[in-house]
């Protein structure tokens, strides 16, 4: 890892199942990440709020409520609109392949589903932000 990089692991919406999000925020500390999880029922205006305070690398959406069609894009265009379009943005949780080709298509880096290795989604950040040094 290039730097300590600052991430954001934040819960959209109306989604009450934040376990995969605690996890991940764990794990990402233990890889060297400086992480902040902003908890539960954030809105997109919230995580971008918190995302430029924090003056962060990137930002993870978790979601399982199926409304990652609409909070995740909003959320790149609350950050779009604080100056933040070169943040890193990825995701998890129940997204279905078709959705989440679409997230791509749309700006989001990645998507991992249910049983993705922590150590792979660590990995995969930390050269995706070494890249982008």
């Amino acid at each position: 890892m290039k730097r300590p990089y600052r991430v954001v692991v934040a819960k959209p919406g109306l989604d009450g199942h934040d376990r995969g999000a605690k996890t991940i925020t764990r794990a990402l500390r233990d890889h060297g990440f400086e992480v902040i999880y902003t908890g539960l029922h954030q809105t997109p205006e919230q995580i971008a709020e918190t995302a430029l305070q924090e003056d962060v690398d990137a930002v993870g959406l978790s979601l399982l409520s199926g409304a990652h069609l609409t909070l995740f894009p909003r959320v790149m265009e609350e950050l779009k609109g604080r100056g933040m379009d070169d943040v890193l943005i990825f995701g998890g949780g129940v997204i279905p392949d078709a959705d989440a080709r679409t997230l791509r298509d749309q700006g989001v880096s990645e998507i991992f589903g249910p049983g993705s290795s922590l150590k792979g989604i660590a990995q995969w950040l930390e050269t995706a932000l070494d890249e982008r040094e």
